[in-house]
């Protein structure tokens, strides 16, 4: 089942992320896919604000993977568009089970090694601050989120 939720600005995004933040579980993977300035960073940095994370959060582009311990749950914010689709040794997939929230950027791109369970969110853009997301549950736990959230 897919599940569609319009953004008209940044505020409706902020809520979004928030929505989703306020049915979160231990070991959550988010999979967030699109265009270069669709949101992808803004929708992490309004989740991580909900999650009381009190550090800055920023893109991970040139870190590929940070760690944010002061919220609720640990988060563990990657952008792995500079891998091109290799992982190599960097140890991702052990952050699944990490018991924190995985939101992963450009997530299309590795594939083959997300979880098989998921939240997989793709963002269009439909207009200077209108976003489309298109969420795809993956697993049960999703399916609920999405009934609960959205």
């Amino acid at each position: 089942m897919e599940y569609k939720y319009t953004a008209y600005n940044l505020e409706d995004t902020m809520e979004f992320a928030e929505n989703i933040e306020s049915e979160k579980f231990p070991n959550m993977v988010i999979c967030l896919t699109g265009d270069l300035g669709s949101g992808k960073t803004m929708f992490t940095k309004a989740f991580a604000k909900s999650l009381q994370v009190e550090e800055e959060v920023t893109s991970p582009t040139f870190n590929i993977i940070k760690e944010y311990e002061s919220g609720e749950l640990p988060l563990f914010h990657m952008d792995v568009y500079r891998l091109d689709g290799k992982v190599g040794d960097l140890g991702i997939e052990e952050y699944f089970t990490k018991k924190g929230i995985t939101i992963i950027e450009w997530a299309d791109m590795i594939e083959d090694y997300l979880p098989k369970n998921r939240l997989d969110i793709k963002i269009k853009i439909v207009g200077e601050e209108k976003r489309v997301f298109i969420i795809t549950p993956h697993g049960k736990k999703y399916e609920e989120l999405c009934e609960a959230a959205i």
